[in-house]
């Protein structure tokens, strides 16, 4: 299979490339650009720059054997050169395997979860690529959850006579490591052959069975013929141990076992030989499996708590993982996706291919692509009950800001849109568990969900955003048994705005309450990202109320929605953007207990840490919601515009040298970028404090926002902007961090494709809705995804729409903005049912 390729990094671009190789919910283990395994956060935990090492300080590695008929063999690593800046250390160069030699050229090629390593040499006889990946098919949790890095290396015979080449892998058994600390002990290696593959079986002794480090790995290889290994590297001092393996891989290309001598870490090698024809290639497959079930909560109870057994709260706290319930153990990973793997690459090529080929920029589509890497990433993860959570993003060592907190995760796409199922669990954690019987949503969950509402605290952006993300997934999965279920806590959550002290408790449709808010700071009085947060809500129930027979209500929600609109418009607009209209309350008894954090505003009757006058970048995060839920317009259209073209003129900055900021600098140097907020009339005394700062989720709205008023180039640009850092050379093209790696607000990139696209759909007509321009795009509901093409037939449109895989209810295709061409009959389109309809 020839895999597509959306970038492409030379060798001045390959420094911070880290592809994460992993399922949804297992961890994963990266793929630098040049061809080492870096970053192994694998073990219910991060770790940033985490390569463990072996007694005989070896990183893992994979390495060549090359030995023209009757000439003298030759040795490298499957590696490009080291960067300059690894040269240096007090004892020699700390690189990993810095003594090894390696390939002098290397590139790196990429469409996620795609990446490919080209290595080549003048002074060798071969060349060699490395394909890696895991699978990725939306809308199939389970087999894009497996906990698994495919590693496919392919040596080509440069010579007109036949070659002998050996790969051989090299892994150190580092269970009970996980980047904080070494705790191995007593781990063994083993040879094992099963069903389709053979190789080493890496697990423990010694380490405690209840220890988040505590699993089994696996060094695998699909072939059957050729094959050499060895348990253990030679017990011995000095550079010993690594000489005696690279004597004994370069004498024949085969290596030979050795006894471990009680290593607590001890290095297992697996080989490959095969003989190459003149100008032939060939290919080696490695599967490196992992299973690592202990993950504890993030929320740990005290030692005290009822939870606890005897002062030790290890059962309370161990909430486990839902990728290990589906396997024994790391072999039994390979075994069991072994026979699968050329289905397995052949899906996840359909997928990637299908997006790639679609009419968009190629800055939206990397955009949308490398940043679906974080639903793999640790900033994710599934409960052995199958329901999926996410931190905000991840810390070095440590996952940073937990709970799924609502005000974060209200702007990613991609998990509704790819993964509907997924979605749906969130929708319900939320209602269901979070949320008491006020109507106070709690927006970071504690688990397990028995503790659910242990946070007690709610936020304004955060709960309003849960109630259009429920109209959302309602709306493409059409499941109303789901919507029924939830809805007397969605209703809940709505009227919760009109309790006493609350955001909105004088019921106009505007809140003025004291409203904590994903810039983790209270505002006071009336302001355009609450407002319109809560505009959108109050459209989306009046839907959802209106569906399942509360007219009443949804009649109420519309009035509301009518009058908030009006006032917003009327009052915080100030001719180029909307403002912040700070209203301090009397007193602290004045809020309502559950939704203040003392974040700030020390004095409640003198807030700082305000918005206030400033044109701020996600202004217009409600009605970008609105866009993506196909809710029509929040405020006055040629506002809207007014305000997006603002945010470009003031927020925007060619080049960060002159640019002073007070916190986080994710954007330096000559780079551009939006700015969270601008004060063209100068700024308050002590503003929100990330008002000097850059931080891609929110540029991503602000030029989404752009995509869908037609401001298609101003838009396409902010998103370049954004790419242009991630280039590679400073930063990884798949991990755009905010307040961690892999933050879960980036994935609202993949909402420029629905923007693009124009798409749509809604489960519960059986409508889809794209733009009427000519061209190829993609659409994905969560629960089914495929192509169309839009054409021309006689003087009206031709749509063509194909079934990729899942299914699809289709009554009708409307092209934007009213155009319906109706099936003969609805339909329900399975994967391989193609549809067209004209005029």
């Amino acid at each position: 299979m020839t895999w597509p390729v959306l970038s492409y990094y030379d060798i001045q671009h390959l420094s911070r490339i880290a592809l994460p190789l992993g399922g949804i919910g297992t961890g994963t283990v990266s793929l630098g650009g040049r061809g080492d395994l870096r970053d192994w956060e694998i073990v219910n935990r991060p770790a940033k720059g985490f390569t463990p090492k072996g007694p005989f300080a070896r990183a893992p590695f994979f390495s060549l054997y090359a030995r023209p008929v009757g000439d003298t063999a030759v040795c490298r690593i499957l590696e490009g050169p080291l960067e300059l800046h690894e040269y240096e250390g007090a004892h020699g160069s700390e690189a990993a395997n810095h003594g090894m030699p390696r390939f002098r050229n290397c590139s790196f090629a990429t469409a996620y979860p795609f990446g490919q390593v080209i290595l080549s040499d003048p002074d060798l006889p071969v060349e060699a690529r490395l394909e890696a990946f895991n699978p990725l098919i939306p809308v199939d949790a389970e087999r894009s959850g497996i906990p698994a890095a495919i590693l496919r290396y392919i040596v080509t015979n440069r010579q007109n006579q036949p070659i002998d080449v050996s790969v051989c892998g090299t892994l150190c058994n580092f269970i009970g490591s996980d980047g904080t600390e070494t705790a191995s002990k007593e781990n063994e290696n083993r040879y094992r052959a099963g069903t389709g593959v053979q190789g080493i079986y890496l697990s423990s002794r010694g380490v405690d069975r209840k220890s988040p480090a505590w699993g089994t790995m696996a060094l695998t290889t699909t072939a059957s013929n050729g094959v050499s290994f060895r348990t253990a590297w030679k017990n011995a001092g000095w550079g010993t141990s690594v000489l005696d393996f690279w004597d004994d891989l370069r004498g024949d290309g085969r290596i030979d076992e050795r006894e471990s001598g009680g290593v607590d870490m001890p290095n297992a090698s697996l080989c490959v030989s095969l003989t190459l024809p003149p100008l032939d290639a060939a290919s080696v497959t490695f599967l490196l499996t992992w299973h690592f079930p202990n993950r504890y909560t993030w929320s740990p109870a005290p030692k005290d708590a009822d939870c606890c057994e005897d002062g030790n709260c290890d059962t309370g706290d161990l909430i486990g993982n839902y990728y290990t319930t589906r396997y024994e153990d790391a072999f039994d990973v390979a075994e069991r996706i072994a026979p699968q793997l050329g289905t397995l690459e052949a899906d996840t090529l359909e997928f990637v291919e299908s997006f790639c080929a679609s009419t968009l920029p190629e800055a939206v589509k990397e955009a949308a692509l490398f940043n679906l890497s974080t639903l793999r990433s640790q900033t994710c993860f599934r409960t052995p009950d199958g329901r999926f959570y996410g931190w905000e993003g991840c810390s070095n060592l440590e996952g940073c800001c937990r709970g799924s907190c609502t005000h974060v995760w209200n702007y990613e796409q991609s998990t509704a849109f790819l993964f509907g199922d997924l979605s749906k669990t969130m929708r319900e954690v939320e209602f269901a568990h979070a949320t008491d019987k006020q109507g106070m949503m709690c927006f970071r969950v504690s688990l397990p969900l028995s503790r659910a509402q242990d946070f007690k605290h709610a936020a304004a952006d955060g709960q309003m955003g849960c109630i259009m993300k429920m109209y959302r997934d309602w709306q493409l999965s059409g499941d109303d048994d789901l919507l029924r279920a939830l809805y007397p806590q969605v209703r809940k959550t709505l009227e919760f705005c009109w309790i006493p002290g609350g955001w909105d408790a004088d019921c106009d449709g505007v809140m003025e309450g004291c409203q904590h808010n994903t810039m983790d700071v209270e505002y006071y009085g009336p302001n355009p990202q609450m407002g319109f947060w809560y505009l959108g809500a109050l459209r989306a129930m009046a839907e959802m109320a209106n569906h399942t027979g509360d007219s009443d209500f949804a009649m109420r929600c519309r009035a509301l929605y009518e009058q908030g609109r009006g006032w917003i418009d009327a009052h915080l607009f100030n001719g180029e953007y909307y403002e912040h209209e700070i209203r301090p309350p009397a007193s602290e008894e004045d809020i309502a207990p559950s939704l203040r954090l003392g974040a700030g505003a020390r004095d409640v009757s003198r807030p700082d840490y305000q918005l206030g006058p400033g044109c701020l970048v996600d202004q217009l995060v409600g009605q970008f919601m609105a866009h993506v839920c196909d809710l029509g317009y929040l405020a006055d259209t040629h506002h809207v515009r007014t305000t997006l073209s603002s945010i470009l003129k003031y927020n925007r900055r060619r080049g960060m040298e002159g640019h002073f900021n007070v916190l986080r600098s994710y954007v330096l140097g000559d780079e551009s970028a939006l700015l969270m907020a601008s004060y063209p009339k100068g700024h308050p005394e002590n503003p929100f404090p990330y008002f000097t700062e850059v931080m891609t989720g929110f540029e991503y709205t602000a030029a989404i926002g752009m995509l869908y008023e037609g401001m298609t180039e101003e838009g396409l640009q902010c998103i370049r902007d954004i790419r242009a850092r991630y280039d590679g050379r400073k930063r990884s093209p798949f991990d755009e961090a905010e307040c961690g790696h892999h933050y879960a607000r980036a994935m609202t990139a993949w909402a420029a494709h629905l923007a693009l696209s124009g798409f749509h759909y809604s489960a519960v007509t059986g409508v889809m809705t794209f733009t009427t321009k000519p061209g190829r795009y993609f659409w994905s509901t969560g629960h089914g995804w495929g192509t169309c093409e839009i054409g021309a037939k006689g003087k009206g449109p031709r749509v063509d729409l194909l079934v990729r895989y899942g299914r699809v209810g289709l009554s009708a295709v409307r092209l934007r903005p009213d155009r319906i061409l109706r099936l003969d009959a609805p339909r329900t389109l399975d994967a391989g049912e193609q549809v067209v309809v004209s005029t």
